[in-house]
């Protein structure tokens, strides 16, 4: 009998490390959904320099792009104007 009582203590004091776990889980989860969605929301400055590097730099890859299309363009001009002569 006193056997069983304290297979029984056991259990249920190992049971209650896990009771208390989970309890603290669902007591934390509301807090981490709401910094979740804060965190989505929300820019913070590196993301925000991070954003405005990468557009900047785009735009001067758009631009050097431009530039040697325009480059090609007027090579190729020059030539069908010698390819012609003097006009």
């Amino acid at each position: 009998m006193l056997w069983r009582v304290a297979v029984g203590l056991l259990l249920l004091g190992a049971l209650s490390g896990c009771v208390v776990r989970t309890a603290a889980k669902v007591v934390t989860l509301p807090v981490k959904v709401v910094a979740a969605g804060v965190d989505a929301v929300t820019t913070s400055q590196s993301e925000a320099d991070e954003k405005r590097g990468r557009e900047l730099r785009e735009a001067e890859e758009r631009a050097e792009k431009e530039r040697r299309k325009a480059e090609k363009a007027q090579r190729k001009a020059e030539r069908e104007a010698a390819r012609n002569g003097p006009s």
